[in-house]
């Protein structure tokens, strides 16, 4: 039977019967092999931004590594730029730009057996693609668990009043170089580890404001008392001198009276003297 025949038994014409090839994946890993037309404009990338490919060339961003395997094996890195498209080829692209990563709160015995709560902020970034790609499935969950074990053995060691002043920026430190040597041999650089949160249980803050509190509030009844001592030293000062000149303290007598006033002078020799004006 004739092969149109047979094509129109089946439901099927004859511009049906040409296969076209599967599109590109759309992930790290990128297939490159023999494309048809259909495959001219396709391009794989991460959050729009990633590896672009078509029919002849593929193109590595500024902030990208390409690992390139040939029949399985790593054959090269492509830095940044525009190469040929290799037969055979898979592709795996690393963004190398800095991520952060947030290291959970989780419950630590300090020296003197207070629990506290701490977390952290982890800042790296990917330093060598074929170590990150190849040492470990997912090299980043291990950097994050040595920061973790790290924050228990550093915490274990401080008293939980010493977290808050000089040792969290001690634990801080430390805390950079577990990260650094973890991250070393799965190819990620830490930049820095920063001790974001340090929480004491409800009752040891509850105690650490009232003492903050009554100091304050002995400091401000001090300041007073010194007020106060002062102001009786000057009137001390000021009655013995009025004792000593009494001319004076009845000039000042007469500064002190209202306006309007009128007062009634006993002078030296014996007169007297009424119905002065103050300020007439």
């Amino acid at each position: 039977m004739p092969c149109g025949d047979a094509g129109q038994h089946d439901g099927v014409g004859p511009a049906s019967t040409r296969r076209r090839r599967p599109a590109l994946p759309q992930v790290g890993a990128v297939s490159v092999g023999p494309a048809t037309r259909d495959d001219r404009d396709a391009s794989t990338t991460k959050g729009g931004r990633g590896m672009k490919q078509n029919l002849f060339s593929i193109t590595v961003n500024a902030h990208e590594r390409a690992l390139e395997f040939t029949d399985g094996r790593l054959s090269r890195v492509l830095e940044p730029g525009r190469y040929r498209r290799v037969r055979r080829a898979e592709f795996r692209v690393i963004d190398i730009r800095d991520q952060l990563m947030i290291i959970s709160p989780q419950d630590v015995p300090a020296a003197d057996g207070v629990q506290v709560k701490v977390s952290a902020t982890l800042r790296w970034h990917v330093d060598d693609p074929v170590a990150f790609d190849q040492v470990a499935a997912d090299p980043a969950q291990l950097v994050y668990a040595a920061v973790q074990v790290a924050i228990r053995e550093s915490v274990a060691a401080i008293a939980s009043t010493d977290l808050a002043g000089v040792a969290r920026r001690d634990l801080g430190s430390a805390l950079t170089e577990t990260a650094t040597a973890a991250g070393r041999e799965l190819g990620i650089g830490i930049r820095t580890v920063q001790v974001k949160d340090v929480l004491l249980p409800g009752e040891i803050r509850s105690a650490v404001l009232e003492a903050l509190v009554a100091q304050r509030q002995g400091v401000a009844k001090l300041e007073a008392a010194r007020a106060e001592t002062a102001a009786l030293r000057s009137m001390a000062n000021a009655a013995k001198l009025l004792d000593d000149h009494p001319a004076l303290a009845q000039l000042r007598l007469l500064q002190s009276a209202p306006y309007g006033t009128k007062i009634v002078m006993q002078l030296p020799g014996g007169d007297r003297v009424t119905d002065v004006a103050v300020n007439d």
